[in-house]
């Protein structure tokens, strides 16, 4: 009993800080933030979009735990649906855009000699999480 808590708190752990150290680089290397203000010429509003991407994170991630049930009509799913696939395809993308913050990474942490391990512990950490959440919760 103690073995599989311990697996669950290690795992989500380092679900959680992969998905956060992907957002922040995300966020700090593309500069999406100061990049969207100075696009829409907002720049005395930069404070609402930072509270707002906080706000936004903390949201979701409350809401991912409690798993909240919308009662919500499918032509509302249909749009929110298209937007929540929208962001992680185009967030996917951008990641892949910024993959050098891998290397720099490895640097940093002294661990440059064993980034093919670092990546291919990313991918199957991916393939494996993928599969168990198809494979235990859909059609459940």
């Amino acid at each position: 009993m103690t073995i599989k808590v311990l697996f669950v708190i290690l795992s989500g752990f380092a679900g959680g800080l992969a998905v956060g150290a992907g957002l922040v680089a995300f966020l700090t290397v593309l500069g999406i933030l100061p990049r969207l203000t100075q696009l829409s010429k907002t720049i005395k509003f930069l404070k609402w979009y930072e509270w707002a991407v906080v706000l936004g994170a903390v949201t979701g991630t409350i809401g991912s735990l409690q798993d909240p049930i919308l009662h919500l009509p499918a032509f509302l799913l249909i749009p929110m649906g298209l937007a929540g696939g929208v962001f992680v395809g185009l967030l996917a993308a951008a990641l892949t855009e910024v993959l050098n913050v891998l290397p720099i990474l490895a640097k940093r942490v002294g661990i440059q000699d064993k980034i093919i391990l670092l990546l291919m512990g990313i991918v199957l950490g991916k393939v494996f999480g993928s599969l168990f959440q198809w494979i235990y919760f859909v059609d459940r």
